[in-house]
């Protein structure tokens, strides 16, 4: 008997997979449970439709990222801290900040955890960050941190 997975099955299958299995399992468990439904020609058919706009949301976000790259590699973020005489920081630049000054200044949503920050800023200067966008893409952030004038 042929059904399509709703979920991953352990020994079976992952979500949206096709497969043949005896009746009874079938019946007394992947259909009892709603782990899966019987592949008939129109689920097949839904099934396809599925994976075809999936396909298409992928590309779109894909697109999205490589167009977030082009921006944040063309323009530098700058970020105003405090800072001592000798140029160093009271405290350090996070990569919340980061994040927080992204959407601000370029208007583009980074969750923070996707900024990777070798060194901690703490002085002045300008760093260079890589910014995870896509699993395909990464992006180079110039930061520039720049004393507050009073």
């Amino acid at each position: 008997m042929e059904v399509i997975l709703l979920k991953d099955v352990k020994g079976t299958g992952k979500k949206g997979e096709v497969k043949t299995v005896s009746p009874g399992y079938a019946n007394n468990f992947l259909l009892k449970k709603g782990l899966a439904k019987e592949a008939t020609a129109g689920a097949k058919k839904e099934l396809a439709m599925k994976e075809k706009a999936q396909e298409r949301e992928e590309a779109e976000i894909l697109e999205e990222a490589k167009k977030d790259k082009e921006t944040i590699e063309k323009n530098p973020l700058e970020i105003k801290e405090k800072a001592a005489e000798d140029g160093r920081l009271f405290g350090s630049v996070t990569t919340k900040q980061i994040a927080k000054e992204l959407e601000k200044q370029l208007d583009i949503k980074v969750d923070k955890r996707k900024i990777i920050q070798k060194m901690p800023m703490r002085s002045l200067g300008s760093q260079k960050l890589e910014v995870k966008l896509h699993r395909e893409v990464s992006a180079e952030l110039t930061v520039r941190v720049l004393p507050i004038e009073e």
